[in-house]
């Protein structure tokens, strides 16, 4: 088995870096280009983005722009953001954080033309429902390789939306913090497995109840989970006040080492660093469309305000919480800890030796938070490729990848999401920016350039 992960690992590597670089250049510089185009002017209007969060837009059709923001923080705010921020300063060191404060802020405006896109540019499926996302604004709105485009993103987030990397850190989290083997001695595999199997169990009875049920748990759990995390990080980080100034002009100073031992060098941490912001975020990826694109909004452009609050708490508040955490407490100077068990191990260092049991709590409702929403992307990329009433069949997939992806290695695990995301943006990227015109003119519309 091992020989076979080993395998795995080694092509996921191999393909890996070109299209690193192929995403290098589309989501940073495409994201510059729609900086520019738009005069950054929906980083100007942060404020008015949390203001539509509130105000309700009377509809019988769609749901809500907090329930549309909250499924999306569901699926990025959490493991994504806790263990992926351990994942890249293991592999990059303290610096890497400067790039994913970098990305965050190009892709907000990336997640403002995206989700602005979902909502001027969608349809509708026969019982009236909205239809949003990627497939949609690229069939819709580029006539003639629109379809392609379409196709290539749906295969690609087939794939990128599976539940991999959650069930995988979710399992590890509880063999490190909880020992079962202590219970029962049957061995970590085995532990992994009946776990994977208690997940796949709990996921079925949300997911296969659909949009509604799904945004409706999100909306509830995600936001006390989200304060709670971030009253917690700033209590630590209040304990800890003597040493970050230090941590800040370490992350400065490790951000720009052009004698890095980071493996590719400068430029290795600088893509360590975007990768890791993509996957915290999604921004670019195309997955926050599609929960957008069911918003009530009438305006595309004031959903994509809403939609680019997302790397915003995601990245450049929840990861830098966890980040400081991680480097002050120093546990990520340890080579064998990676991943959610780095994290754990910081919490732990820092609050009062048992921080590990408070997050391990906190990390639960936000990687099953996760499991929920990404099944929903899924059937959406399905449905798409087959027809909207047999997206649903999507789940049975799903469900079933719960289970192998509770014993992959986390090595193979990031690397086949690395790949799927990349792929999914590509496409997405060339639509977002053949059609930012249709942004842009309604920005003009309303005189915001």
């Amino acid at each position: 088995m091992t020989s076979l992960f080993d395998s795995i690992e080694n092509f996921i590597n191999l393909i890996i870096v070109p299209l690193n670089w192929v995403m290098l250049f589309l989501i940073i510089g495409g994201g510059i280009y729609l900086t520019i185009i738009s005069r950054a002017n929906p980083l100007m209007k942060i404020s008015q983005g949390f203001n539509l969060l509130l105000k309700k837009d009377n509809s019988s059709v769609g749901i809500s722009r907090f329930q549309a923001l909250s499924a999306v923080l569901a699926a990025t705010v959490g493991l994504g953001n806790i263990s992926g921020v351990s994942i890249a300063i293991h592999q990059g060191g303290p610096g890497v954080l400067v790039w994913m404060w970098v990305t965050a802020l190009i892709g907000a405006t990336i997640k403002f033309f995206s989700c602005s896109l979902a909502v001027s540019l969608r349809d509708k499926d026969k019982e009236g429902n909205y239809l949003g996302g990627p497939m949609y604004y690229m069939t819709l709105g580029i006539k003639k390789w629109g379809k392609p485009l379409a196709i290539w993103f749906s295969v690609a987030g087939l794939v990128g939306v599976l539940p991999a990397f959650t069930a995988n850190q979710l399992t590890q989290s509880y063999i490190d913090v909880l020992d079962p083997n202590s219970f029962l001695n049957i061995g970590d595999g085995n532990w992994k497995l009946l776990i994977g199997v208690l997940f796949t169990i709990l996921t079925s009875f949300v997911i296969f109840g659909g949009l509604k049920s799904i945004v409706k748990v999100t909306s509830g759990l995600v936001p006390i989970m989200v304060v709670l995390y971030f009253l917690l990080g700033i209590f630590i980080l209040i304990s800890n006040a003597s040493v970050v100034p230090s941590t800040f002009a370490l992350i400065f100073s490790e951000a720009f080492n052009f004698n890095t031992m980071v493996q590719g060098g400068f430029w290795g941490l600088v893509l360590i660093g975007i990768r890791r912001a993509v996957f915290s975020s999604e921004s670019g990826v195309g997955l926050a469309p599609i929960y957008h694109g069911q918003s009530t909004s009438k305006k595309g452009t004031d959903e994509g305000l809403v939609g680019m609050l997302g790397p915003i708490l995601d990245t450049i508040l929840v990861c830098t919480i966890t980040g400081l955490i991680i480097i002050i407490s120093g546990a990520y100077l340890e080579s064998d800890l990676n991943g959610i068990v780095l994290s754990l191990e910081a919490f732990r260092r820092l609050f009062f030796g048992f921080g590990d049991y408070i997050l391990i709590i906190m990390i639960s409702v936000f990687g099953i938070s996760t499991l929920f929403t990404y099944s929903y992307y899924g059937v959406k990329c399905y449905g798409f490729l087959t027809t909207p009433e047999k997206g649903k069949y999507y789940n049975i997939i799903y469900i079933g990848a719960i289970i192998i992806s509770s014993i992959l290695t986390v090595e193979i695990v990031i690397g086949l999401i690395d790949v799927a995301f990349a792929l999914m943006a590509i496409p997405n990227m060339i639509a977002i920016i053949y059609l930012s015109k249709v942004v842009t003119k309604e920005m003009r519309e309303r005189s915001w350039i």
